[in-house]
């Protein structure tokens, strides 16, 4: 598993930006791939976003959001335009080691952040 810190959540008024960062470390980072998920109250943690030799985005996110890693600094970003009042949640970060296929299940994602909360007013 890898340690993961999720930073960059706020409020935001609807159609502002935010960054979303995540810091890993413990394995090789190259050799995992990153996602991003989300949890609002009440409702079920939903896939965002995933890296690993390509991306993938939900499509409730997609044209708005940007999954982006480095892996010389071992993070990985969410860059998030255009954000709407839905968008609210408590966002995660969580790895896996890579394959070619991108997956969007959280259950088959082993190392996880504590989460960082993003609000967007409208």
């Amino acid at each position: 598993q890898v340690q993961l810190v999720e930073s960059g959540g706020g409020l935001v008024q609807a159609g502002g930006s935010l960054r979303l960062s995540c810091a890993a470390s413990g394995r090789t980072f190259s050799n995992y791939a990153m996602a991003w998920f989300r949890q609002a109250p009440g409702k079920e943690r939903e896939f965002v976003a995933a890296f690993s030799y390509t991306t993938r985005y939900a499509d409730s996110v997609k044209g708005r959001f940007a999954i982006s890693r480095d892996n010389a600094k071992n993070t990985v970003s969410l860059q998030m335009n255009s954000l709407k009042p839905e968008d609210t949640a408590v966002y995660y970060c969580a790895a896996r080691p890579k394959t070619t296929v991108v997956v969007s299940t959280a259950t088959l994602y082993d190392s996880w952040g504590q989460g960082t909360q993003v609000t967007v007013s409208s």
